[in-house]
């Protein structure tokens, strides 16, 4: 799972965006893109991150934990960058 920045990018785009098309253009990805980056991460872990249905998306229990680390760990690593 540590190798799936791409996969935290995503789930932290979706959770801000409200959904998976913006946050496929908010990412400059396919809706379908970013639906298989979440797919790829919760098969990793073993959890389903989002709740979804025609009108809505949220976060399960197990999203919103790891959303918190996930938004540490992007903004270290964007930290780490501008040193």
């Amino acid at each position: 799972m540590l190798d799936d920045l791409e996969g935290l990018r995503a789930l932290v785009a979706v959770a801000d965006q409200g959904g998976f098309s913006a946050a496929g253009r908010a990412l400059r990805l396919s809706t379908n893109a970013v639906s298989h980056r979440i797919a790829r991460l919760e098969a990793t872990l073993g959890a389903r991150l989002f709740e979804r249905t025609t009108r809505m998306v949220r976060t399960t229990a197990a999203g919103e934990r790891l959303l918190v680390r996930a938004r540490r760990v992007l903004d270290e690593l964007e930290l780490a960058a501008r040193e």
